[in-house]
């Protein structure tokens, strides 16, 4: 969703959510998954494989975190910490892929607001989400820590 200073992306925050609550092997597939059907988007500019390498990389890394720590998982502000600083670095990665790939970004002040600007608006978006995701998740898995 575009909104000023850059928006957010709502599959990416639930996507991270949903990778943050499960163990590392089941938030690289979650990352799999995601990434490839941002690359099947049409509006993703770049090659098929790109948003998927990103988001196996990030889903994992977030998920390994949060793995095993149940004081990361029992306290909400923890995984909206990760998810916030997880968009980012997806974002970042994308960027840096981008440039190892050809893609041209624009200037580096703008990709910082951009960063920036979705760090804030996912800062906002992920507790509204959160609950609602957690219970999902919950569902799926049979888990009983729900947030």
């Amino acid at each position: 969703m575009r909104l000023p200073a850059g928006g957010f992306s709502l599959f990416l925050i639930v996507t991270l959510i949903w990778a943050s609550m499960s163990t590392p092997e089941i938030g690289a597939l979650t990352g799999f998954g995601a990434g490839l059907m941002m690359d099947l988007s049409q509006t993703s500019p770049g090659p098929l494989g790109h948003w998927t390498l990103v988001m196996i990389l990030v889903s994992f890394v977030i998920s390994f975190l949060s793995y095993g720590d149940d004081h990361v998982r029992a306290n909400p502000l923890n995984i909206v910490f990760l998810v916030v600083v997880g968009v980012v670095g997806s974002q970042i990665a994308y960027a840096v892929l981008g440039l190892l790939f050809g893609q041209q970004l624009g200037s580096t002040a703008q990709v910082f607001f951009l960063c920036f600007g979705t760090a804030f608006w996912s800062a906002i978006v992920t507790p509204l989400l959160l609950p609602i995701i957690s219970r999902l998740h919950a569902l799926v898995f049979g888990t009983v820590s729900r947030i």
